[in-house]
């Protein structure tokens, strides 16, 4: 069963061992398991819905519950206190367009705000429900999950937007192929959230971000249905699947929506490569980019990260003779690694391995082989639940991504981490920081931050060191002229920053698209633009 506090499966615990316990202490302090509140204590002091009754149309409190939050640091404090201040009035599970048309309708009747919901694995806030005198309902997409067509000539397949990422992977390998759309959320994350918030998945070099994948698709919108043909290419005007891409539930529904697809690949490898310092692991991560070698991966790990990840590991024997080996190489507290995917024909893969790795020696690399590699794609999706074991001993763990220009990279991630460390000096409290370069393009990278804090004694006090650890962060990512979000979209925690961004006219033209296709306001408000 879903943790409906938490990460993932009820079923499922990701064991920190003691020499991580050692290690975290050592960085920031002892963690105090926190008093979380009971199901049961939360369920007692729902309020009673609000709306009129509808066939569709679901008000029991523990379904509310569920859908009240989604995965961001003040959902984890709001559901583990209980200090949850709005919940949907009811929750609604369409199997058809025209199920959806029925509650667009009804919605529209009686004054009431809609939420699309689709894995409920949002980590800035979309799904939350704003409070508001109007009535909430909150649109859950996961029974609408089905293929509704394939293409093979034209890689074309249509799916219900509701379709989870292990649901869609399984339904197209049944015929072959693959969408290679990988995000650290697929395990709940639906197709419907990928495209609302332009998500991108952990094998992107190959693949493409879902904006790449998106072909076109149905939209249902409060003044009626949007369809979007899909092309090879057009010039007839603006693409209006920009339209759709990241408005994050403002302009109406999606409920079909066509992707481009590959088929499997013959083979996968993951392999590490350690070096001497982040400054040369980035060169030659730019140097394999130049020049044209086909990979799926390509995520560098900053000194810190990669200490951190060695730590978390356990393997100490394994780890052990990692270490006697690099030291033997001359590498000291600043290596940093490289985990490199390749995915394809077996020949293929043997060819572009060979050339990125030259490319990795020549600035001082060393390979290590596919142990390290094969653990990261073994555990990639059992990660998060490390988040759920890391709370009840007493510590707050979230993330922060943006994307920039190669010139501007090693300058972005210092001073991010810079923000964070003297934000949480202020409260006399250590926070310990880590980073990797989770996307690379030939032009610049993602650069994907961790932070990891020790909860107060109190949960408002918590959430105040939060949000000025991410308030300065945020700063600092605008104030050198990063993206706010390069994978996680707006939602309500990135909202402040939009505007630093896009420009007044931006935002304002953002407005007007939603006002466009929701004149009545009634689609997730108070996401992406105010």
């Amino acid at each position: 069963m879903r943790r409906w506090n938490g990460w993932g499966d009820d079923a499922i615990t990701y064991p920190v061992p003691a020499s991580a316990i050692s290690f975290l202490d050592r960085r920031v302090g002892t963690g105090h398991q926190p008093k979380d509140i009971s199901l049961q204590e939360v369920l007692v002091h729902l309020p009673k819905s609000r709306l009129h009754k509808h066939s569709l149309v679901i008000t029991d409190p523990l379904i509310r519950l569920l859908h009240a939050r989604g995965q961001s640091f003040p959902n984890w404090v709001d559901l583990r206190t209980g200090h949850i201040n709005s919940f949907p009035d009811g929750v609604a599970y369409p199997m058809s367009n025209e199920d959806v048309v029925d509650l667009i309708h009804y919605a529209l009747r009686f004054g009431i705000r809609l939420i699309p919901y689709g894995g409920g694995t949002s980590v800035v806030g979309h799904i939350d429900p704003i409070k508001s005198s109007a009535p909430i309902l909150t649109i859950d997409m996961s029974r609408m999950n089905r293929l509704i067509d394939l293409d093979s000539q034209s890689l074309l397949a249509t799916f219900n937007a509701g379709v989870s990422g292990p649901d869609l992977e399984a339904q197209l390998r049944a015929h072959g192929f693959t969408l290679g759309h990988f995000p650290q959320s697929f395990e709940y994350s639906t197709l419907g959230g990928w495209v609302a918030t332009r998500s991108s998945g952990q094998q992107s070099l190959r693949y493409g971000r879902i904006e790449k994948l998106f072909a076109g698709g149905r939209l249902e919108t409060p003044i009626g249905e949007l369809k979007i043909p899909s092309f090879p290419a057009s010039a007839a005007g603006p693409d209006l699947r920009e339209m759709i891409l990241g408005s994050e539930g403002r302009l109406g529904i999606l409920t079909e929506a066509c992707v481009r697809i590959n088929p499997i690949p013959d083979r996968e490898d993951f392999h590490a490569v350690f070096f001497p310092d982040f400054k040369h692991g980035i060169e030659a991560v730019r140097q394999i980019l130049s020049a044209g070698i086909t990979l799926c991966m390509l995520r560098l790990s900053t000194a810190n990260e990669t200490t951190t990840t060695l730590a978390l590991a356990g393997h100490e024997i394994l780890i052990g003779a990692l270490e006697r080996l690099l030291a033997i190489r001359g590498f000291g507290e600043e290596k940093c690694m490289l985990l490199l995917g390749l995915s394809g024909k077996s020949t293929l893969i043997r060819t572009y391995r060979n050339e990125a790795l030259n490319i990795a020696s020549k600035l001082g690399g060393v390979h290590v082989g596919k142990t390290f590699g094969d653990q990261w794609n073994k555990n990639r999706f059992r990660t998060p639940y490390m988040r759920n074991t890391l709370w009840e001993m007493g510590y707050g763990v979230d993330t922060l991504e943006t994307a920039i220009d190669w010139g501007k990279t090693p300058r972005m991630v210092d001073q991010i981490e810079a923000a964070l460390h003297t934000s949480m000096s202020g409260f006399g409290e250590r926070v310990h920081v880590f980073t990797h370069l989770s996307h690379v393009y030939p032009y610049g990278s993602s650069i994907y931050t961790t932070f990891l804090f020790r909860l107060a004694n109190e949960p408002d006090e918590t959430l105040v060191r939060w949000r000025a650890m991410k308030s300065a962060a945020s700063q600092a990512i605008t104030a050198l002229g990063g993206t706010i979000s390069h994978q996680h979209g707006v939602g309500i925690d990135h909202l402040p920053y939009l505007e630093e961004e896009k420009g007044v006219l931006g935002v304002a033209a953002i407005r007007a698209l939603c006002h466009q296709f929701d004149p009545k306001g009634i689609m997730n408000p108070g996401k992406l633009v105010a």
